[in-house]
């Protein structure tokens, strides 16, 4: 059976994969056709012919790899006499064939997004309703009903545009002996106490949840509050009674209060955030985020992760709220992949981190291989979709670059010729968009290998 599961999704993750080309090329064949341009071939998938068809003056085919597609259109790569060639077009036809395409991307990642959305059982928004017993942003400024609208200038629309601001942040070493670090330290050690006498001493389910609200939430909450170390470390004693009491549990005959140790260093994801108080709009200059390490591995590389550390309110689900969850999602995609374009330029991002065709399948196999563990064949496609709908949207975005050979390198030479009223000399467009292609091919060329590297030995890196 779990074999069986395991052939379904691949077979589904193919077929929206599929789709996703088919609709980026369906976006040049039907504004060529609507444009008097001539198609001679309409293919999805690459390689031999499985079968074809030709109806009126366009070939209908499907080829063996599931891999692409494309739209030949007559004159489209070389000078035709034909009058319905591409090359002999309106300019500005020209213009909506080409860029029809990542439209039809965009439009397909709003379609996935509204399934998705349908599909998600609550909505939460950017106002925060209460702190994790550790967090670190509640001891350097932000506060219960804040409304987050913008991280380090990055304005949050949504949960997902909040989180990934977070996770683009920068990390620095902030004062370790500072205050908001000692009460985070604090708050760190009563959690490292409830964690432990609810693990040691086998306590219930509704007895943890009891002690996590009742006890151990509110004296992190008011060692948040305090001024001053002292008040932080009475509260630490306060609260360490409190939940072994609570829990009813004896402390042991060695029993000692925990020492708050000094820190050498104190690595923190670090950022501005405005947000909406008291009606009024106010800029917390330098919050800090909980920084952690993933594993043994990211702590030997001082790899470091970042938490969003507080839990937001959530939002009715209705009609109106999926239609909004639906385009600010979509919209929250596409504003990440362009940030990310952006980081990778800054270097932000390096090499190991970027993925081809081989990462990306790797991808999709790991995330639908979560979806079983932790939900079963739905979640898995729902995981898979979700993926989906991020491919389409980035497929969209950077098929606009203008990288010569994508179809915003061919865009601007269709601006050239609409500003100056006389097209690039063909000869130099066929150079540079070969030369562009060959540069596209060799650069996937070596991610693949690198991709295919970090399989063998096990480093590829984790979502």
């Amino acid at each position: 059976m779990q074999i069986l599961i395991t052939i379904a999704l691949i077979i589904i993750g193919v077929l929206l994969f599929e789709f996703i080309i088919f609709a980026h090329e369906f976006g040049h064949f039907i504004t060529a056709k609507r444009s008097g341009v001539q198609v001679n071939e309409f293919a999805l998938g690459m390689g031999p012919k499985l079968f074809s068809f030709v109806r009126g003056e366009t070939r209908y085919s499907l080829r063996l790899f599931p891999v692409g597609g494309y739209c030949s259109m007559e004159g489209e790569d070389q000078d035709s006499e034909n009058p319905r060639a591409f090359v002999n077009a309106k300019v500005w036809k020209r213009m909506i064939i080409i860029v029809a395409g990542a439209v039809m991307n965009f439009i397909v990642g709003l379609l996935f997004v509204f399934i998705l959305t349908l599909f998600t059982p609550q909505f939460g928004t950017t106002t925060v309703q209460e702190f994790s017993a550790n967090a670190a942003s509640v001891n350097s400024g932000l506060q219960q009903g804040d409304r987050i609208v913008s991280v380090d200038g990055y304005s949050t629309l949504n949960t997902k545009d909040l989180q990934f601001a977070i996770q683009t942040l920068n990390y620095k070493n902030v004062d370790p002996d500072s205050l908001s670090v000692y009460k985070e330290d604090c708050s760190t050690e009563l959690s490292k106490l409830y964690a432990s006498l609810v693990t040691d001493n086998k306590l219930s389910d509704d007895l943890s949840e009891k002690l996590y609200n009742n006890t151990l939430l509110p004296y992190t909450s008011k060692i948040s509050k305090v001024q001053d170390k002292n008040s932080a470390y009475e509260l630490v004693k306060e609260g360490t009674d409190a939940l072994y009491k609570a829990a009813d549990v004896k402390k042991p005959k060695d029993f000692k209060y925990p020492t708050i140790k000094d820190r050498e260093e104190c690595i923190r994801y670090t950022g501005n955030v405005k947000v909406i108080r008291d009606g009024k709009e106010t800029e917390l200059k330098d919050v800090q985020f909980l920084t952690y390490y993933k594993d043994e591995n990211a702590k030997k590389e001082k790899k470091y992760s970042v938490a969003m550390d507080f839990y937001v309110t959530e939002k009715e689900k209705n009609f109106g709220t999926i239609m909004e969850e639906t385009f600010t999602g979509t919209l929250t995609m596409g504003r990440s992949v362009w940030k990310s374009l952006i980081m990778l330029v800054q270097g932000r991002f390096g090499f190991n981190e970027l993925s081809g065709p081989v990462g990306i399948t790797k991808a999709v196999q790991t995330v639908a291989a979560d979806g079983l563990d932790n939900g079963g064949f739905g979640i898995a496609v729902f995981n898979i979709l979700s993926i989906m709908a991020l491919i389409t949207i980035n497929l969209g975005i950077v098929n606009l670059l203008p990288f010569p050979a994508l179809d915003g390198g061919r865009f601007v030479f269709l601006l050239i010729e609409a500003i100056f009223r006389k097209p690039v000399p063909r000869k130099v467009e066929y150079i540079v968009n070969g030369v562009g292609l060959a540069l596209l091919l060799a650069f996937i060329a070596v991610i693949s290998v690198k991709d295919i590297f970090q399989l063998i030995t096990g480093t590829f890196p984790t979502m």
